[in-house]
């Protein structure tokens, strides 16, 4: 793992057929936001928007949802930066605003290490359960990442998210075709949507990050089929976890069961 001084600006990609679309800019150059505004933006380049349009722009009618039922999501308002007290430690990435760089290998722990990862991963848990309570039709995202970062900081954890390469919001909210990493607004969660709710926290010098798809209101068979043969994926990958255990091993089950899923360390990576 990188420490705090070899933090370097860390590279986007996505694959569409066999072309790597890249945007070398740092993460506090792609998040543009200022408090009370109706819009956050990410400023990409040519080749990277055009990956943008081709996946979400190309229905006839922009405000029309996939499934046809309900509008398009649309950004909401964003509310202002959230306070965290000073006594409570910042993760590196906080005060240069710069994400940390791709790890140069495997990273051992000692059992003080080992314990402080337990921790913060229990506080995540803890976190994102509590979080799961609050899904309702009309509850905004805002008002959970409020609620979620007023529990991370009661807790005296630092809310990961918060700052990590300039973004605003202390949980990610991701709401029916937002695939990931969506900033929690005014938007108001509709009954029959799911929403992936994403926590990590920073405790002791450790991060424990961990999210869940849950269901508002009335979710159709095809939402709730998707979100739950999705757990039952993580499941399989999680049981052949074990020491000696391969890393390719574990992504070749999660490939076969086509799930992606989120970790424990010291250095945070999205």
């Amino acid at each position: 793992m990188v420490g705090a001084s070899s933090l370097q600006p860390r590279v986007l990609s996505s694959f569409v057929g066999d072309r790597l679309i890249q945007s070398r800019q740092p993460l506090s150059q792609l998040f543009r936001s200022n408090p009370g505004v109706k819009h956050v933006s990410m400023q990409l380049s040519r080749t990277f928007s055009g990956l943008t349009n081709l996946l979400f722009n190309r229905r006839t009618n922009p405000d029309e949802s996939p499934n046809s039922k309900r509008k398009r999501l649309r950004p909401g308002k964003l509310s202002p930066r959230r306070p965290v007290p000073n006594h409570i430690k910042r993760p590196p990435y906080v005060k240069n605003r710069m994400a940390p760089g791709i790890a140069s290998g495997p990273e051992v722990h000692d059992i003080k290490g080992i314990e402080c990862m337990r921790a913060s991963g229990r506080l995540a848990a803890r976190v994102l359960t509590y979080a799961g309570t609050l899904v309702k039709p009309g509850i905004t995202t805002d008002e959970i990442d409020q609620a979620v970062h007023q529990m991370i900081i009661d807790n005296g954890a630092y809310p990961s998210p918060l700052g990590y390469g300039g973004f605003p919001k202390s949980v990610c909210t991701s709401v029916n075709e937002c695939i990931c990493h969506g900033i929690p607004d005014s938007h108001p969660l509709e009954d029959g949507d799911i929403i992936n709710i994403d926590v990590t926290v920073y405790l002791n010098g450790y991060h424990g990050d961990t999210s869940a798809t849950f269901f508002c209101g009335d979710v159709d068979e095809e939402a709730r089929n998707l979100v739950e043969v999705t757990k039952e994926c993580l499941d399989k990958a999680i049981s052949i976890c074990a020491p000696g255990v391969e890393f390719k091993k574990i992504g070749k089950t999660i490939q076969e069961q086509r799930w992606w899923t989120h970790g424990l360390e010291s250095d945070l990576h999205y």
